[in-house]
């Protein structure tokens, strides 16, 4: 037999296949942008919200204030079943929102209030309970007082027996 009988096979391409190629390129941009993070080429400063301008210029960046939310005591369960959250928490704001806070606590109590009795016993006993429970309480919170004025809810006392 002669060659000619003999499937001829593609010849094979030679170069970098375009895998190893953009694995590469992300490896070298993602090395790129965090040395021109860290040697502070690139600032990481956040812009603070125009609410929290003084006359005399800006707040430092670490400027806040916190305004402590009254405890609160909550009946969960069925009349034969006695248990009770006890809840009490701080409001991040800036320092020159911390009155305006301070004036609208009954409306926020009342939010919270609402809230925490609509919840049922097994939702609180989940284990990813509180980080849920405390974004709703914050996201709540901020409709109440408005936007830019509550930065974060620190939850202090989140007792459930």
């Amino acid at each position: 037999m002669t060659d000619a009988a003999a499937p001829l096979a593609p010849p094979r391409k030679k170069g970098i296949p375009p895998v190893i190629l953009g694995l590469g390129l992300a490896l070298a941009l993602g090395g790129a942008g965090f040395y021109a993070t860290f040697s502070g080429l690139v600032s990481t400063d956040s812009v603070m919200p125009a609410s929290s301008a003084t006359p005399g210029g800006t707040l430092p960046p670490g400027a806040f204030a916190y305004v402590p939310i009254d405890p609160i005591t909550i009946n969960l369960g069925l009349r034969g079943q006695s248990r009770h959250l006890r809840f009490s928490a701080q409001l991040e704001t800036a320092p020159l929102e911390a009155a305006e806070v301070t004036r609208l606590m009954p409306r926020i109590l009342d939010v919270l209030n609402i809230y925490l009795r609509a919840l049922e016993v097994h939702e609180l006993e989940e284990p990813a309970a509180l980080i849920r429970l405390r974004a709703q309480m914050l996201r709540r919170i901020q409709i109440v007082t408005g936007p830019d004025r509550v930065n974060d809810l620190l939850i202090t006392e989140f007792v459930f027996n």
